[in-house]
């Protein structure tokens, strides 16, 4: 007589797949542009998950996981205390919430504004933290999506790089909706660039989602954020 598995077995073996298929997408993308795969760090967005998908993950060696929104991803960080991971703020932030993130944030992807930068130091250094921010990168000048102009970048360089209790770690960006990701991504790379120039530690390029993190290899992305090609699907998310 044969037993169903268990359901978190049918988990984990559907995570195992999903995440070699992820890897295995990294590799061919690297492949093709001449980088090492080990220059890429795998963040798992797990936002919407539970805390089970994340200890399931971590069991699968993933280390970076993001999130969007403190209301979830403090609980889920507290619930997964213990493991070896390092938590990542992917969605836009309030100020309101900076002190609740840099409890167990490390990385900060969404900085955006000099208001922003003020409250996370304050809040990091009252912490006893040292937080890794991102200046997050408009590449549309959408309104409501998040991000500095380019012309901002330079000056919210400097204000994060004068903070003790910051880190300016480098750049982040989403690709617009309805344009080709690629010309996008190569745009983020000129910023990055220029910050680097500036700011030689600011090494970090953030882009690149479940659909577009070939691309966004391509021109350079050091960091992809991936959840529904690991996850599945989640009701009212397109990417």
């Amino acid at each position: 007589m044969t037993t169903e598995p268990e359901p978190a077995a049918d988990r984990v073996a559907e995570l195992r797949e999903n995440l070699a298929a992820v890897r295995a997408r990294i590799a061919a993308a690297c492949d093709r542009a001449g980088r090492d795969p080990a220059e890429i760090t795998l963040i798992a967005v797990t936002k919407t998950f539970p805390a089970s998908d994340v200890r399931l993950l971590a069991g699968l060696g993933i280390t970076d996981v993001g999130e969007n929104r403190d209301q979830e991803a403090a609980p889920k960080a507290t619930a997964c205390e213990g493991l070896t991971l390092r938590w990542h703020f992917i969605g836009q932030l309030q100020v309101n919430k900076c002190a609740s993130v840099v409890r167990y944030c490390e990385v900060v992807h969404s900085v955006d504004r000099s208001k922003l930068v003020r409250a996370l130091a304050s809040r990091a250094e009252a912490a006893g933290r040292v937080v890794t921010c991102l200046i997050q990168v408009s590449l549309d000048d959408a309104v409501g999506r998040g991000g500095a102009v380019s012309a901002q970048v330079p000056d919210l360089a400097s204000e994060i790089a004068a903070e003790p209790s910051l880190r300016l770690g480098g750049v982040m960006a989403v690709a617009p909706l309805g344009q080709p990701a690629r010309p996008a991504f190569a745009r983020l790379r000129e910023v990055a660039k220029e910050l680097q120039s500036a700011h030689p530690g600011a090494s970090v390029i953030s882009a690149g989602m479940s659909g577009d993190l070939d691309d966004a290899i391509a021109e350079g992305a050091t960091h992809v954020r991936v959840g529904t090609a690991l996850l599945g699907g989640r009701p009212g998310f397109v990417r």
